[in-house]
């Protein structure tokens, strides 16, 4: 039985599902207990999975936070595809954002701040963020080049996505990092305003 146009089919769906899990075990120890005091094993276990398992899914440890970095992504994108073409892009953006996370592991307000620390901070993980937001820049191009009547390929759309997509990570590092965190939302519409994306 194959999948309609655009819709993953039953088995992609099973391992998307099977790799979130996996990162969110993964984001849970990683949290709670650290990332080098961490092993494959207690991902594996506390996921439910074998070794063999594991390693079909991750190459390494440090790929394991892959899917929990890019899933609120995926959502964000998905949630502003759907926001009204006239409505102010920074509006758009900070009601996707909050949309996309509301649901998700920032629920966990602590977790989620001793996560994102271990993101910008273990080497390993952060080589893979970088990397993976080069396609995360991917799936927002087309979304703000409909929104901004542009060519997908125009530098002006690939920059706007980059800027958006680091202004977001930036507070989010920051909002992680504070003694007395602000809400998340806040210091996210402040970090999108800041870009003064309106007036492009």
């Amino acid at each position: 039985m194959t999948a309609a146009r655009g819709r993953p089919s039953l088995t992609e769906r099973r391992r998307q599902e099977n790799r979130l899990e996996i990162a969110e075990t993964a984001a849970a120890l990683f949290s709670d207990q650290g990332y080098e005091a961490t092993t494959v094993e207690d991902i594996a276990s506390g996921a439910g999975i074998s070794l063999r398992t594991f390693y079909r899914y991750c190459a390494a440890k440090e790929d394991a936070l892959t899917p929990v970095m890019t899933s609120s992504v995926g959502v964000l994108v998905e949630e502003l595809a759907r926001r009204p073409v006239d409505e102010p892009l920074s509006s758009a953006v900070q009601a996707s954002f909050t949309s996309s996370t509301a649901a998700r592991q920032l629920a966990d307000r602590e977790q989620a701040r001793r996560l994102v620390r271990v993101m910008g901070t273990v080497p390993a993980i952060r080589m893979r963020w970088l990397a993976a937001g080069r396609e995360m820049q991917d799936q927002l191009v087309p979304v703000l080049a409909a929104r901004k009547g542009a060519p997908e390929d125009s530098m002006e759309v690939r920059l706007l996505a980059c800027a958006l997509l680091d202004a977001i990570s930036v507070a989010m590092e920051h909002w992680a990092w504070q003694d007395e965190p602000e809400d998340v939302a806040e210091l996210t519409r402040r970090a999108v305003d800041y870009l003064r994306i309106d007036e492009l």
